[in-house]
């Protein structure tokens, strides 16, 4: 690759104000308060908010590079800039840059049929695709494979870039979910799945038995090839929730080089179980994340499904550290359920933030009811899936201005 000078000194330029901010002692102190609260200490709420509003707010942005990969770069460079200037919320800011580690998993060798609306964020729909008599083995076992040398390739492209202004590390797989629920229902359909838990549920135990052993010779096999990474025990997001410094992991006993799954965070959920009574929950699908969990030092579980009348069966999961609470949930139930043993990801309703009439006070008034009845929890607020704001983003940084504020009276 070869880019422009002028297209080479807009990277290194915009690399070097994004390493001054992160410099800033700010970012140590918001980092320590994340790792005080993933272990489970009573600091001030977190505020996280992620902007996936771009769709409608791009304009914003104005790159001036013209190599494809250049602009790619630079797109992600000024997003965190605006956010730095705009958005106060607790992002942490660092003068790195990953490169990845080329891991190739082979898939289940079933695919999805969707018909999808022209919008971007049009509701899919999902066409059945397993007949009534499906075999699980059609799921074929994976084959993870590294490729080397385009690892060595992308991260030579990167240090000779930023050399001198960032720190350019090769990371691999630092992020890991399980949602096999959720996946198999985009193959057979949601009506035709909860009949099926009704009249066979043998049936559909066989495919989660089958899909839960895919994702755990994918661990082993992930293991085996020393491609893990520590990453989300750091600046990078535990499931749908807040960051995960953490100084309790990796492991006593790690060697320093071949990173596990127990020195990680873990992450499960069933969003589409919203409606799905406690024990139906636990018999289909927690039984078999905790299987994928319990491979994790800490996991998280949860994300959009209300898990408030669920926590009797949430909390049976093995290190477990934090529960999304979603914004359907009953606060001071979720409150009284987890108390202050876990992490509370208070999650407001994005759609807040796009509807017709703008209201701070109403949202002021909102989150101070949460807050107060979370005050003897560890609580961290969540704006994620975010992606309307009415075409005026400076209602963004209102809510998080505003968010803060209450945090630091509710510290």
């Amino acid at each position: 690759m070869n880019l422009s000078e002028k297209d080479r000194m807009t990277l290194r330029d915009l690399a070097k104000k994004l390493a001054e901010i992160a410099a800033l002692p700010i970012q140590r102190e918001k980092a320590e308060l994340w790792l005080r609260l993933n272990r489970l200490e009573r600091v001030r709420p977190m505020v996280f908010l992620v902007n996936d509003t771009w769709h409608e707010t791009a304009y914003q942005i104005k790159l001036e590079t013209t190599d494809d990969f250049a602009r790619g770069q630079e797109w992600s460079f000024r997003t965190q800039l605006y956010h730095w200037e705009h958005i106060p919320d607790d992002h942490v800011y660092e003068a790195r840059i990953y490169t990845p580690i080329v891991v190739r998993t082979t898939g289940m060798g079933i695919d999805v049929n969707t018909t999808r609306p022209e919008h971007a964020f049009g509701a899919a729909k999902y066409n059945p695709i397993l007949s009534d008599n499906a075999d699980p083995e059609m799921i074929t076992m994976p084959t993870v494979t590294v490729d080397w040398e385009e690892t060595e390739r992308i991260y030579q492209l990167y240090y000779e870039l930023y050399e001198g202004i960032l720190a350019v590390e090769k990371c691999g797989i630092g992020t890991l979910g399980f949602t096999p629920m959720d996946q198999f229902i985009q193959w057979r359909g949601i009506q035709n799945t909860f009949t099926d838990m009704i009249d066979r549920p043998g049936w559909v135990h066989a495919w989660m038995e089958r899909m839960t052993l895919w994702h755990l010779s994918c661990l082993d096999q992930y293991e085996k090839l020393n491609v893990l990474s520590l990453a989300n025990n750091g600046n990078r997001m535990v499931g749908s929730g807040g960051l995960g410094f953490i100084d309790e992991l990796p492991q006593p006993d790690f060697d320093g080089k071949h990173v596990r799954t127990i020195d990680m965070w873990g992450h499960a959920t069933t969003q589409i179980f919203s409606e799905v009574s406690p024990a139906m929950h636990n018999e289909f699908a927690l039984s078999y994340e905790k299987r994928f969990l319990s491979r994790f030092g800490l996991a998280s579980y949860g994300c959009c499904e209300p898990l408030d009348r669920k926590l009797d069966i949430v909390k049976t999961i093995p290190n477990l550290r934090r529960v999304s609470m979603s914004p359907w949930v009953d606060v001071a139930r979720g409150a009284e359920g987890l108390g202050n043993k876990y992490v509370f990801s208070y999650r407001p309703n994005p759609a807040i933030i796009g509807t017709e009439n703008w209201d701070i006070e109403f949202l002021r008034n909102q989150l101070r009811d949460a807050l107060e009845k979370t005050k003897d929890c560890v609580v961290e607020i969540i704006m994620v899936a975010l992606h309307n704001c009415h075409n005026e983003p400076w209602r963004m940084w209102e809510w998080a201005k505003m968010a803060m504020q209450l945090a630091e009276e509710y510290a």
